[in-house]
């Protein structure tokens, strides 16, 4: 890790750098990019859940991230897309555009059928799911070799060369869970029930797994995603000691994957970005649209589950996206969804289609994941998906920390590092967006990406 540290050079005082490139200077960038390099790598490690401000708190244990944000280059902040959950802002991370373009909303894609509610299924191909070409797509196109463990939205990819999933296929696992368990790095047992263990477990093994790829197959990309941070909010809080503890104990994982690209010799040719796909925020109240449809006879409920519908809501943390469904060409329906939504505690806000462009949401007529509304909470409440007992009712224990909400929230902002090769030292921006990394990883690793909306950083490149 030191080694790697060195390579990208000694720490030097926060350097402020503006962060401003005009669409000119994007496309002459693109224009300039060189010839794919089979030698040059680009390591993406997502920490899910790992919010801009950490590293200005200067009690938190973390020095991995703060040497390797000192020797290359940090945002305060990355701003990421609506919804604010996990799937779509990975998903925008390496594609360069919003969900209004990827199409993915959701950790999954929803299913729905007329009169039943709808149900997000995560199981469902990348081919299906991305609508546009993604980082790893054009990596693969131009001859470079991929990898990913336990990144999302990415089932059945084609283009990936080697994986560990974020839960192992049945029968033995895949080729390289088959690699490490020869090598003693996990147990076929663990492999089998991977699914049940618990998530620092998962984590550890994931690092492992990352780990073992580069050193047995040394990837021009990697994508490398972690959970436990994200559990440990939803059910904590965040700011709260167990979020914290969770935090150093990521700064470890990390720190073994540099201490691999040093000890492979990769570290030279290898740029790594450390970045999370959104913050968090505590929650005290919870907020049941689906109740309230309820009690307007929209949903019907035998047994506590919803049985038929005429409207649905589906919960995305400090978001919601609400469903008529059931034909409704006179809009009489969504009159009376409107109506049942009107005037609930804790929501900010009943948004409409006309509005979702300025949210970088697709419009239902263009996607059928979109709801007929989207749905934003105010501060301290979150949207659930229950649809008995009373609308708006005290957070259970177990449900302190919520994202979702609009990615304009100071406290959605999350975690951007780049260092290593191509990537000047002691550079500090004060903001960056979420889509501006795969073009920049594209940039680095010397392909095109065709129809990204992100620009190269060109502030951060040497």
């Amino acid at each position: 890790m030191q080694r790697f540290l060195q390579r990208c050079s000694v720490a030097i005082a926060s350097l402020a750098v503006a962060a401003g490139l005009t669409a000119a200077g994007a496309r002459l960038m693109a224009q300039a990019r060189p010839a794919a390099a089979p030698g040059n790598h680009v390591v993406i490690i997502t920490l899910d859940g790992f919010a801009g401000w950490a590293l200005d708190d200067p009690h938190l244990p973390v020095p991995t991230l703060r040497r390797l944000a000192a020797a290359g280059a940090v945002a305060k902040g990355m701003v990421p897309v609506n919804p604010t959950v996990t799937w779509p802002n990975h998903t925008s991370i390496v594609t360069g555009v919003t969900p209004a373009k990827h199409g993915v909303l959701f950790n999954g894609s929803l299913l729905h059928s007329p009169g039943a509610p709808p149900r997000v299924e995560p199981w469902i191909d990348k081919k299906e799911m991305v609508r546009v070409e993604t980082l790893y797509d054009a990596a693969h196109a131009r001859g470079l070799t991929t990898a990913q463990v336990d990144w999302v939205a990415i089932h059945n990819a084609s283009t990936i060369t080697w994986e560990f999933r974020e839960r192992p296929p049945a029968g033995g696992g895949g080729a390289i869970a088959a690699e490490m368990v020869k090598a003693g790095l996990v147990s076929q047992a663990d492999v089998d029930g991977f699914a049940s263990r618990n998530i620092l477990f998962r984590d550890s093994i994931w690092t492992k797994a990352a780990a073992h790829i580069l050193r047995q197959h040394r990837p021009n990309l990697l994508l490398f995603h972690l959970l436990a941070l994200d559990s440990a909010q939803h059910r904590y809080g965040p700011r709260t000691p167990a979020a914290m503890n969770t935090m150093a104990w990521l700064d470890t994982q990390v720190a073994e994957i540099l201490r691999t690209l040093d000890e492979t010799g990769l570290s030279a040719r290898t740029t790594v970005f450390v970045l999370s796909d959104h913050g968090f925020k505590a929650v005290k109240r919870q907020i049941l649209p689906n109740a309230a449809f309820r009690q307007a006879g929209l949903l019907e409920v035998a047994d506590g589950k919803v049985t038929k519908s005429q409207a649905y809501s589906v919960p995305e943390g400090g978001s919601a996206l609400v469903y008529v469904t059931v034909p409704d060409p006179s809009g009489a329906v969504l009159g009376r969804v409107r109506q049942a939504l009107a005037g609930i505690e804790g929501i900010d806000k009943v948004v409409e289609p006309a509005e979702y462009g300025t949210y970088g949401l697709p419009l239902p007529s263009a996607n059928d994941q979109m709801g007929a509304l989207f749905l934003t909470a105010k501060e301290g409440y979150s949207f659930a998906g229950g649809a008995t007992g009373e609308v708006v009712i005290d957070t259970p224990d177990g449900s302190l920390g919520s994202h979702g909400y609009v990615a304009t929230d100071p406290d959605l902002r999350s975690l951007f590092i780049a260092s290593g090769r191509g990537i000047k030292s002691g550079v500090v921006l004060d903001s960056v967006d979420n889509i501006d990394v795969a073009p920049t990883a594209a940039h680095l690793l010397g392909i095109a990406l065709k129809g990204a909306d992100g620009r190269i950083l060109t502030p951060l490149l040497r």
